[in-house]
């Protein structure tokens, strides 16, 4: 029942059903949010499920029941390194020695300096007369035989006599090559590749030049000092050996004038079994060392010449050449031309290198020459 007065509160009274228990009303209210939030995460305990069940399938020895259903090698790689990590013989690592695996991320380092092969070749030209034209040979005037004086008596009456002349010719030979070259090696070596063509060329043509100055036939190429039919002989007089006393005979064979002015030619084997010679009876070896640094050493008091494209020591050979090296002549049209041609293969993207050295040689005084031939008698 409610009073109303103007002087008075209201006075409100509650029904019985209105009298409700705090605790409960909290107790209801923390089962309806449990069960809202069971509600919400019974999709994750599913996931949470599911993924304990890969996990343990994956934890299984993998047995294979048929052929046709091995797994690949990357499916065994993983499946390996899941189960031992870092323990996986699948496991690859970079190393230097696989260009693929980092190899090629350690390149090798390329040294400035070029290694080349030993060119041989014998030095007649330093040693022989050297002389220089612009024409396609040389004609030299020389004297065949002085006059033919004769001893008289007062009253007697005079012989005439007459003196013969000649002349000897000195041919200019030609000897050339080329070598190709592609564009981009000239290109990518900056320049080393044609530097290194060059020098090859340059010993190329000293060693062929050497060899035809020693042993040239005079057909193609020069005379050779070994070739020329007017220079005399002398036998070794061993019959597969060097010995002193040829040494000596080929020395003193050729007029003074020349003998005090020779040369002794010979190779590195010749050199070897005349510095074994010998004195019989002091013992003491017929080789004389030099007497200061940058002389020759000397063979019976003339200086020797190692000269590769000699012959060696045997029977019937001529191993050793003694003389006056001026009577050789060595004439130069031509020195070492180099032409570089761009065009004539450039369709196939290669430079030509030509090169060509004209030069002329012969024995214009064969009496300035002696040479030893390895024989008994």
């Amino acid at each position: 029942m409610t009073f109303h007065s103007t002087n008075f509160p209201i006075l409100e009274t509650k029904n019985a059903a209105d009298d409700v228990d705090p605790i409960i009303e909290v107790k209801t209210a923390l089962d309806a949010l449990t069960a809202d939030v069971n509600k919400k995460t019974a999709g994750v305990d599913k996931i949470t499920e599911r993924l304990d069940g890969i996990e343990a399938k994956l934890a299984r020895p993998n047995i294979q029941t048929k052929k046709d259903d091995e797994p690949s090698a990357e499916t065994k790689a993983f499946a390996d390194y899941l189960r031992m990590a870092d323990r996986a013989p699948e496991l690859k690592t970079l190393t230097v020695s696989s260009d693929p695996q980092g190899g090629y991320l350690a390149p090798a380092e390329m040294s400035a300096e070029f290694i080349r092969n030993l060119v041989e070749f014998s030095p007649i030209r330093a040693i022989a007369s050297v002389r220089t034209t612009g024409n396609a040979s040389v004609l030299y005037p020389k004297r065949n035989t002085v006059t033919n004086a004769s001893w008289r008596g007062e009253t007697q009456a005079q012989t005439a006599s007459e003196p013969t002349f000649g002349q000897h010719e000195v041919v200019i030979r030609e000897v050339n090559t080329y070598v190709d070259i592609s564009n981009a090696l000239l290109a990518d070596s900056a320049g080393q590749a044609e530097a290194e063509v060059r020098l090859a060329l340059a010993e190329d043509f000293g060693q062929k030049e050497g060899a035809a100055f020693v042993n040239g036939t005079g057909v193609l190429d020069p005379e050779g000092l070994m070739t020329n039919p007017d220079i005399g002989e002398t036998v070794s007089g061993g019959a597969s050996t060097l010995t002193a006393d040829g040494l000596i005979n080929a020395m003193y064979a050729i007029p003074a004038a020349y003998r005090n002015a020779g040369t002794w030619l010979m190779n590195g084997t010749s050199l070897a079994a005349v510095r074994k010679m010998k004195d019989s009876v002091t013992g003491a070896y017929i080789w004389q060392p030099a007497l200061a640094l940058g002389q020759p050493e000397t063979l019976l008091g003339r200086p020797v010449v190692e000269a590769v494209d000699m012959d060696d020591v045997g029977a019937g050979n001529y191993p050793v050449l003694f003389g006056d090296f001026s009577g050789y002549r060595i004439v130069d049209r031509l020195a070492l031309s180099i032409l570089v041609n761009p065009y004539v293969q450039a369709t196939n993207g290669i430079t030509r290198i030509h090169a060509t050295r004209r030069v002329g040689g012969g024995v214009i005084q064969p009496a300035k020459f002696r040479k030893i031939k390895v024989a008994a008698s």
